[in-house]
């Protein structure tokens, strides 16, 4: 106890040094901050400023269905009632940019079903199976992410994942961008939904109305081919790693010279054999080489798709159009090799077509100023036909299925406010390419925002 009561009163004399020596060291560290805040100051100052923009869109669909979901029955679809609700996407951008380097990139992450992970599927076109999809179940994309760089005024280069420039859709998804509840059944019945890959791209605006874009992008895996769906699930998502070894070139050119009207034509053309999972598609030959998967090559399987389309957004008027055609060489040996496939890869196994055909239009008239609204809102009443066959003008070995053939009329109202959030309702009447087949019938409510 003594030697405790002891230290503090030997520390008293010290007591004004100690004093005194506090603010000096509270000085230095000061001007050590001070210090650190203009090294800092500087670095900010070295660094060009980033443009930032945030932007997204948003989806959700109610429909009423007066048939069941299987339509391979006998007579089609059998008759039924039911709702059916669905958060269908939440998607977020984010757009950056250094200006004075002509330096630009984008992200775009896209929420599908409000979930992610596997859900279990019914399978009507392999006789009623329950597959695990692992795509469809809800899930997290990454549909756009690539660096651009600005080569003068009117050329910019692109490396990364974006848009294939093929069809309406690869420009116009958001869901202002068309009249319908939904994407037009026919292009997404045929070539993928909102078609993204990896690769480069240059794009150039001529100057008197001319837009050119060309595109390198990993091709499409064969496996996913089917009568249902033609090539659409040839769009790689089933795996980490994307196959490119078959990689495929795309050619667009958009004519925007006249005002709220757009008019062009694009081609996309690639092999789709090399991106299998397993190389299962070779060419059988005598001369057998152990040391080489292919010693005598591939099959060939190349892919030609050509459209041709339109966008109308003038005045009251709002319209859109588009033709589609595709051909896939050697599509029964594609068929043959895909009927082996294993169940757990999660494709359909059906034979695919030789060629497949989409044709879609929709017009709409704004009568909003009719109804005595201000300028930012927009009503539009609208029809819509579209047209879709997945086994058009097949091989004669294929038996051609009216069951994949189909028209769908729809008739609606799309009202906007601002462009930004959106509500539309709409009617549609779906006929397959039989008389007996029964119709069906779907009622749908979607509402929204793009900003």
């Amino acid at each position: 106890m003594t030697l405790f009561a002891f230290r503090p009163l030997s520390l008293l004399p010290c007591l004004p040094l100690l004093f005194a020596a506090v603010p000096a060291w509270a000085s230095e560290e000061a001007d050590v901050a001070k210090e650190a805040a203009k090294d800092e100051a500087k670095e900010e100052a070295k660094r060009p400023k980033l443009e930032v923009e945030l932007g997204g869109y948003a989806d959700l669909q109610f429909a009423y269905l007066n048939h069941g979901e299987n339509q391979n029955r006998a007579r089609g679809a059998q008759r039924d009632s039911r709702l059916v609700f669905d958060t269908t996407r939440l998607v977020l951008e984010l757009e950056a940019g250094l200006p004075e380097y002509g330096l630009e990139t984008e992200v775009e992450v896209e929420f599908e079903h409000g979930g992610t992970g596997s859900a279990v599927e019914l399978e009507y076109e392999e006789f009623g199976e329950y597959e695990q999809e692992v795509e469809k179940g809800g899930e997290v994309l990454v549909e756009e992410l690539y660096l651009a760089k600005k080569l003068g005024r009117h050329v910019s280069v692109s490396v990364g994942r974006f848009y294939v420039a093929v069809g309406t859709l690869s420009e116009f998804y958001r869901p202002t961008d068309y009249l319908g509840t939904v994407r037009a059944e026919s292009e997404t019945l045929v070539i993928p939904n909102t078609w993204d890959e990896m690769g480069a791209q240059v794009k150039w605006q001529v100057p008197w109305g001319l837009r050119l874009t060309g595109q390198v992008v990993n091709g499409l895996d064969s496996t996913g081919f089917s009568s249902q769906g033609w090539v659409v699930g040839g769009h790689q998502r089933r795996f980490e790693v994307v196959r490119a070894t078959d990689l495929a070139l795309v050619l667009r050119a958009d004519v925007t010279r006249f005002d709220g009207l757009s008019f062009g034509a694009s081609g996309y053309y690639g092999d789709t054999t090399r991106n299998r999972p397993k190389p299962d598609l070779v060419q059988q030959c005598e001369a057998a080489n152990e040391n080489e998967v292919a010693p005598c090559g591939y099959v060939s399987a190349p892919l030609l798709i050509l459209d041709a389309h339109l966008s109308v957004k003038k005045g009251p008027w709002r319209a859109k159009a588009l033709v589609l055609w595709g051909h896939l060489d050697n599509a029964e040996q594609v068929s043959q090799r895909n009927a082996r496939l294993s169940n757990l890869l999660g494709v359909l196994r059906t034979p695919v077509s030789d060629n497949a055909l989409a044709v879609w239009g929709e017009v709409g008239f704004d009568v909003a100023p009719a109804l005595g609204l201000g300028d930012a809102h927009e009503v539009i009443p609208y029809v819509r036909v579209d047209y879709a066959d997945t086994q058009f003008n097949p091989r004669s070995a294929l038996f051609d299925n009216p069951r994949f053939r189909r028209t769908v009329y729809t008739v609606g109202a799309a009202y906007t406010l601002s462009e930004v959030a959106f509500a539309k309702l709409d009617f549609s009447h779906r006929r397959l390419g039989s008389a007996t087949f029964r119709p069906e019938n779907t009622l749908r409510l979607s509402t929204g925002f793009s900003y």
